[in-house]
């Protein structure tokens, strides 16, 4: 057993601070093209993110929850996992989708009402939107037991909020990763609200990280509005897992800035003051900040890529919006991989 289970320790990690100063100890091996690369993306989901509201205010799309504040947590991993990896979202994950192949297109059909989206695109290792909050660990294990079963060396990453750890699904997937030794790296998105109920309503632990500890393998808890910690804490993991040392929890403490979902009012819950609060701690300002003064990012950089993120989101808008309507009878044909016979009388009769 690795000596921090024994001692019943769970660490923090922050490299990059609000300020935009680095911690250079910790700092990962990422050369300034990469970095701006993983800003770029970070950039690029928020005006995607914004889009889509403005979208479903017109009525064009259907419910959605927003990632905004939560950029980093979705590039700093997705950047951290190697293609042949699997990715399992939970519904706060469209900068990880867009990082591993997912077409903007695809968020949009989906939010628009149209299954079609969610179908991944060929050589993307991904799996579908997942609303009911805690049902895909156990789908991301089950991956995992399959891909050891099969020696492949292959990790899998979940996502899910701090509300799926109040869930059965996140215990039950857990214990199971622990037991059989998967290569799972669980990832919560502690954004400090399930909905209207605070973190401090969720579990007395201290931390969530901690819960990994009761299932034998490692937890840690990163700063999630750090994108270098976030990538490193998922990097580091995922090197372990393929060594056959089994799973991690990575808690990236962070702030949901929106509402849970476009039907919220999160006014009626928490304060401005606490809004404002976090606000200061954007993962999008502080690697901006931290680009600016090494000198590979200024103004007109930024300025240029704003417009270019806004070209291209319009253009996957207009590309949505042309693709063919699907027909009526795909929901019986996609129902199952071959239609029932109950199937079958339905759809002729529909005929």
């Amino acid at each position: 057993m690795d000596k921090t289970l024994k001692k019943f320790e769970v660490g923090y990690l922050q490299i990059l601070d609000e300020k935009g100063e680095l911690d250079k100890r910790l700092m990962p091996r990422l050369n300034n093209d990469k970095i701006k690369n993983m800003y770029r993306n970070m950039v690029l989901t928020r005006v995607l993110d914004d889009k889509m509201l403005s979208l479903q205010r017109q009525g064009a799309l259907g419910t959605f929850a927003q990632i905004r504040g939560q950029e980093a947590v979705n590039i700093g991993s997705a950047f951290a996992l190697g293609k042949e990896d699997w990715v399992v979202q939970s519904f706060r994950e469209t900068g990880v989708g867009i990082v591993r192949g997912f077409k903007m297109e695809n968020y949009l059909l989906y939010y628009g009402g149209d299954e079609r989206g969610n179908i991944a695109p060929k050589n993307v290792n991904m799996l579908p939107v997942a609303v009911p909050v805690g049902t895909q660990l156990l789908h991301a294990v089950g991956i995992a037991f399959g891909a050891k079963l099969k020696n492949d060396k292959i990790v899998v990453a979940v996502f899910f909020g701090d509300g799926a750890t109040s869930e059965g699904d996140f215990h039950e997937a857990m214990n199971f990763a622990g037991v059989f030794r998967l290569p799972v790296i669980f990832i919560c998105q502690n954004n400090q609200w399930a909905i209207s109920v605070p973190r401090k309503k969720q579990t007395a632990s201290y931390t969530i990280a901690q819960k990994a500890i009761a299932y034998g393998f490692n937890g840690i808890q990163v700063d999630g509005n750090d994108m270098f910690a976030v990538y490193k804490a998922v990097k580091e993991a995922a090197d372990n897992a393929r060594k056959g040392n089994g799973s991690s929890l990575i808690e990236c403490f962070t702030y949901r800035m929106a509402d849970h979902t476009t039907s919220d009012d999160a006014s009626r819950y928490r304060s401005e003051k606490e809004v404002m609060s976090w606000q200061k701690k954007d993962p999008i300002e502080r690697v901006k900040k931290f680009m600016e003064k090494r000198r590979i990012w200024n103004q007109k950089d930024e300025e240029e890529w704003l417009e270019k993120c806004k070209k291209m989101v319009e253009k996957a808008v207009s590309n949505a919006k042309r693709i063919k309507k699907p027909e009526i009878e795909d929901m019986f044909k996609y129902m199952y991989k071959e239609m029932t016979d109950e199937l079958k009388e339905e759809l002729e009769s529909l005929r």
